[in-house]
């Protein structure tokens, strides 16, 4: 979409394509096909954003199919990168403002972030990843996600 919309638009283009993904989706070669396609097309209208957990449903990335060093490989295939703290809005706010500035390539946004945060017993823990709690496991979670983070 976004080199459609550069080869449709050009000069006059004025929009931003945004991805969406998690660091599990970077294990399929075609994603990869994409990155490399945008880094020579230097797609400055594209800004990727990965949510970097580190887990998949079969366990953590780095041992289902490593991945770093995940900043170098996006800036050999020509993309600026920034990373983040995913859980602090602020951050991400700032990060798209950068990513919107760069005018000569494509974005990477990798926001850190940490599966089932604010809950002790899911945090981290790639079992949780595609398995939905019971009820008294989900009441007990929100529990604790009140006491932490509700003021």
């Amino acid at each position: 979409m976004a080199l459609a919309d550069r080869m449709d638009n050009w000069p006059n283009s004025n929009k931003n394509f945004y991805c969406l993904m998690s660091d599990g989706e970077l294990q399929e070669g075609n994603t990869w096909e994409g990155f490399m396609l945008a880094g020579k097309e230097r797609l400055s209208n594209l800004i990727a954003i990965i949510d970097r957990n580190n887990i998949q449903i079969e366990g953590t990335t780095e041992d289902v199919m490593p991945l770093e060093p995940l900043d170098e490989k996006f800036e050999s295939f020509g993309w600026h990168v920034i990373e983040i703290d995913g859980h602090n809005f602020e951050s991400i706010a700032g990060a798209i403002d950068e990513a919107k500035a760069i005018t000569s390539k494509p974005v990477v946004i990798i926001a850190y972030t940490i599966p089932g945060k604010g809950v002790k017993e899911f945090e981290r823990d790639y079992h949780w990843h595609g398995k939905p709690p019971t009820k008294e496991e989900g009441e007990k979670a929100i529990k604790e996600l009140k006491e932490n983070y509700v003021k």
